[in-house]
């Protein structure tokens, strides 16, 4: 029998690495992949669900389990796929390069070491990952892939001579509210897209963007991670970022994979600076300009590397493994992720002496693992991870008390902060609920924690369409430019001027006066739509006057 296949397929984005991993998987007859964003996990998992039948495709990932009895391809987040492979022929992990993220490097560091499949294994991700994998995976083969399409550099430009098809990348959520509030004033809108929004949210804003609504998308670095949009152009408002450390500048290889989102299959994109929003450190340099175009960049000499199978003896020995120093060279320790750090916290209060045994040990560290959603730092995460110990340290939690804290979190008043403050809550309690040792009645609780997600989600997405999209002005937008005798406009029986189905303004008699309501940055739009499309409505009026005859209608000056 021949030894299983390992392969490294790397190289910059757009480059088909993503589909030729599905088509590999589906060639097998059982298969998992593991991705770096729970909405990618998704997408992949819509796409071989069309191609295998739901029967066959399961998703997993830390809020969500969609898992047939009869399941043989699994998309998966990395945390959430099996250590080892979980026996399957095929075995993918995506985005590899994140074995240098300083909070999740050693979980994708665990997947590219030991995640096997028995036939064939690929590993995917950008081509600075190639030297690690050499040495630490010498028998690996490794293929570079060229990008479909060409990126080049556009130069800075203003937010109003930003191109349609654009996407702007901020690092705060204030900076992208703000861009968002600018492009509606000036553009008619655009959809935002950022870590902390639900997947549910970001799919609903995507599509206002791919399906033509609004024709910017104002993002953080969550859209480097392999969502496929429609984009031409990306816009960085800023090239630094807060890191979870310190504030710093972005790599040659992370500016480009945010850059790499412009230009799908063989259409080219472009990248550059947004100036005038009060960032001075978006200008790229010359040698930074060079390494994105050309795909040069410095390789990887580190992982991060955390020991993934501690003992479970006492809490002492399971820090002292969590904390352990890798053997090889190419591994570096990880910096001391949240789950440790609440884990360290817990160790030294009184609720430790009650963790006693290994059972109860491993059970501890997982409760410990429970993931930030609320970002809320250590020390208010260790208090909830606290009280949930408590919970569960008999057995269960009951249902009652499960469905009755979801029930808290079930309702759609309040604002955008207030919204994905729930959303974050209730992702909390759908982990809690994926657990398959945790929670009374579990299939039941996780379902009405996914009823109340998406229910937010409809929400959130409700409340930032309203607040960024002004569907007036994009419609008005996107006809200006052409030519008078195309635009879409008509002429209600009460008067009313609609282009689209969006009111300009009314018509009485042959007077034209624009709507009262319309913001004051807007009047002059809907005036020159106005004077666009009036000689033709007017033409039409007066042959129709002309026709019914002039009987009853004197003119005065």
């Amino acid at each position: 029998m021949s030894a299983p296949i390992i392969k490294a397929v790397l190289g910059p984005t757009n480059t088909g690495k993503t589909h030729l991993a599905i088509e590999r998987m589906c060639a097998h007859s059982s298969g998992a992949i593991g991705f770096p964003l729970r909405l990618l996990a998704r997408e992949v998992y819509d796409r071989v669900v069309a191609i295998k039948g739901e029967k066959a495709v399961a998703l997993i990932t830390g809020e969500e389990r969609i898992e047939p009895p009869d399941a043989r391809y699994f998309l998966c987040t990395a945390e959430a796929m099996p250590h080892d492979g979980g026996g399957h022929a095929f075995v993918a992990v995506d985005v590899v390069q994140l074995v240098a993220d300083r909070e999740r490097g050693h979980i994708f560091t665990d997947r590219l070491l030991n995640a096997r499949g028995r036939e064939e294994t690929m590993l995917l991700g950008s081509a600075t990952a190639a030297p690690v994998i050499k040495s630490l995976i010498p028998h690996a083969e490794l293929t570079e892939r060229p990008r479909f399409s060409t990126l080049t550099h556009a130069g800075a430009k203003k937010l109003s001579r930003l191109p349609k098809r654009s996407a702007v990348v901020a690092f705060s959520s204030e900076q992208v509210y703000a861009i968002a509030e600018m492009l509606r004033r000036q553009r008619g809108g655009a959809a935002v897209v950022m870590g902390a929004l639900s997947p549910e949210t970001r799919n609903k804003q995507v599509a206002l963007f791919q399906n033509g609504e609004v024709d910017y998308i104002v993002a953080t670095d969550a859209i480097g991670m392999g969502l496929n949009l429609d984009v031409t152009h990306v816009a960085f408002a800023s090239l630094a970022k807060f890191d979870g450390v310190k504030r710093r500048r972005l790599t040659p290889s992370e500016m480009a994979q945010i850059a790499g989102r412009a230009g799908r299959h063989h259409r080219d994109g472009s990248f550059g600076a947004l100036v005038g929003m009060g960032g001075q450190d978006a200008e790229f340099t010359d040698e930074e300009i060079f390494a994105i175009e050309e795909h040069r960049f410095q390789p990887l000499t580190k992982l991060f590397w955390r020991e993934a199978e501690p003992r479970y003896d006492s809490l002492d020995i399971l820090l002292d493994d969590l904390s352990a120093r890798p053997d090889e060279h190419e591994l570096a320790p990880a910096p001391e992720a949240i789950d440790l750090a609440v884990l360290r916290k817990l160790a030294e209060q009184p609720l430790a002496q009650t963790v006693r045994g290994p059972a109860n040990v491993r059970r501890f560290w997982e409760v410990c693992s429970l993931p930030d959603f609320r970002a809320s730092g250590v020390d208010t995460h260790a208090r909830f991870v606290s009280r949930l110990w408590q919970d569960l340290r008999q057995g269960y939690i009951g249902a009652d008390y499960v469905a009755a804290r979801i029930a808290e979190l079930d309702t759609v008043r309040g604002d955008i902060a207030v919204l994905q403050g729930r959303i974050a809550a209730i992702r909390s309690w759908a982990y809690i609920c994926q657990r398959p040792d945790w929670v009374l009645a579990r299939d039941e609780m996780a379902a009405r924690a996914r009823a109340v997600e998406a229910r937010l989600s409809d929400a959130l997405h409700m409340r930032l369409t309203e607040r960024f999209v002004n569907r007036r002005t994009s419609v008005l937008m996107k006809h200006l430019g052409n030519d008078p005798a195309l635009l879409p406009i008509s002429l209600e029986d009460d008067g009313t001027l609609l282009v689209e189905d969006q009111a300009i303004g009314k018509l009485e008699g042959f007077r034209f006066s624009i709507d009262p309501h319309a913001a004051a940055g807007d009047r002059k739009m809907l005036l020159s739509a106005g004077e666009k499309a009036l000689p033709r409505i007017l033409a039409a009026q007066a042959e129709k006057l002309r026709e019914n005859g002039l009987d009853g209608i004197s003119l005065e000056d």
